[in-house]
């Protein structure tokens, strides 16, 4: 994709240090002392406009956000989108941050575990095989992600493609990483509304098409915490279901 950025787009995005970075490189190991703090930082790879990152971050002020995208028009674009959803969210810029930085070399940009979360919505889905290796969930990738995400990482997925995300399933797996929260149409029944929708995310889902989504358990902790969850469903569902029993039995002696 190449896009063509507005004349002085480099001042414009030079004029914004509370905002835009453009060296990242810098930082490595040092992000929480960007943002002044030690909260999770979750990053968006591939952020386009800037919608579902800015979003975010206005609407969790607790956590610290990272929109990385390579084309300085992108990052110009999501600095007006997140100056937008302050306008309408409230509170200030100080959790977020949008970084022009190309994604083949993250290992030099963050530290390891430094990361709680990464996202990767609408991914190029870079369909013919001998650009597998482009992908953003190929295994070359993936394996960078691993150790950059903290005891607590996650990796969170969307995309519109069947086949990226056929390739991300086998992706994942063959890694051996745990998944959850694997949905085949995200809209199903009725917009998710306790999830923040990208851009492209509206526009499909309008259309009607679906949206595949999944969780990737990165981070020991959040396995943990993951696998005691579902230990705790199971024995809530045996407990319902020996009430069931008994309540059957007693129906059946009246």
């Amino acid at each position: 994709m190449r896009l063509r950025g507005r004349k002085g787009i480099k001042e414009a995005l030079e004029a914004q240090p509370e905002l835009v970075v453009l060296e990242p490189e810098m930082y490595k190991g040092k992000w929480s002392e960007v943002f002044g703090n030690d909260r999770p930082i979750h990053v968006e790879f591939g952020m386009g406009k800037g919608r579902f990152i800015s979003q975010l971050s206005a609407l969790n002020p607790e956590i610290n956000y990272i929109g990385v995208d390579m084309y300085d028009e992108l990052i110009r674009r999501g600095s007006e989108k997140a100056k937008e959803s302050r306008e309408e969210h409230g509170g200030d810029l100080s959790n977020l941050r949008l970084v022009r930085f190309n994604i083949e070399h993250i290992e030099n940009m963050f530290e390891a575990g430094e990361i709680e979360r990464i996202y990767l919505n609408f991914s190029d889905p870079w369909p013919k095989k001998r650009h597998a290796r482009r992908r953003l969930t190929h295994a070359g990738f993936v394996n960078k992600y691993r150790v950059i995400l903290n005891e607590r990482g996650e990796i969170h997925f969307k995309t519109d493609s069947r086949s990226l995300f056929e390739f991300s399933l086998n992706s994942f797996c063959d890694l051996g990483i745990r998944l959850r929260n694997i949905s085949l149409d995200l809209h199903a029944e009725g917009l998710r509304t306790d999830l923040v929708m990208t851009e492209y995310e509206t526009k499909f889902s309008g259309k009607g098409m679906p949206i595949f989504r999944l969780e990737a358990v990165i981070g020991q902790q959040a396995l943990d915490q993951h696998l005691d969850s579902l230990q705790r469903r199971e024995r809530e569902e045996a407990d319902e279901a020996a009430r069931r029993g008994t309540d059957d039995e007693q129906n059946d002696e009246e």
